[in-house]
């Protein structure tokens, strides 16, 4: 199974904060993340996305292909995140698209078996790579470096 905790990108300051938009700044962050992502991506892969309006706008610079998933938004915990990826034991590519501070938790738990604080930047991926027993980080990516 292959896992992409994605956070969204650059957003704006106001409320309500679930229709928050991405800046111009995360327009270009989303654009040049999703460009990386479509070139490495398998042909068949799933977007699960927070129903908040900088996750989807986030995830729409891939695709349009999504399913809005409550359990990947603002309020979700890391255990729901995974639970909704079907990680470990799923199969396939599934891309999270979601937020802070709970992606970085999920990866944490995904890779140790604890929630821990760590931390994903604005527009960064983390992609997980489990093949039975064995599981890699294949790749830690922010838009900044792209």
């Amino acid at each position: 199974m292959n896992l992409i905790l994605w956070r969204h990108a650059d957003a704006e300051n106001r409320l309500p904060d679930e229709a928050r938009q991405l800046t111009p700044k995360g327009r270009k962050q989303a654009k040049k993340m999703a460009e990386w992502l479509s070139s490495r991506l398998p042909a068949e892969y799933r977007v699960l996305v927070s129903p908040a309006a900088r996750a989807r706008e986030t995830a729409a610079a891939l695709t349009d292909q999504v399913a809005i998933e409550r359990s990947v938004s603002t309020s979700a915990t890391p255990q729901a995140v995974l639970k909704v990826a079907g990680w470990p034991d799923g199969d396939g590519t599934v891309i999270v698209v979601g937020h802070q501070p709970t992606l970085g938790a999920a990866a944490a738990l995904a890779l140790t078996g604890e929630a821990a604080a760590w931390s994903l930047k604005k527009g960064a991926i983390w992609w997980l790579v489990r093949d039975g027993d064995d599981v890699q980080v294949r790749a830690v990516l922010s838009p900044a470096v792209l």
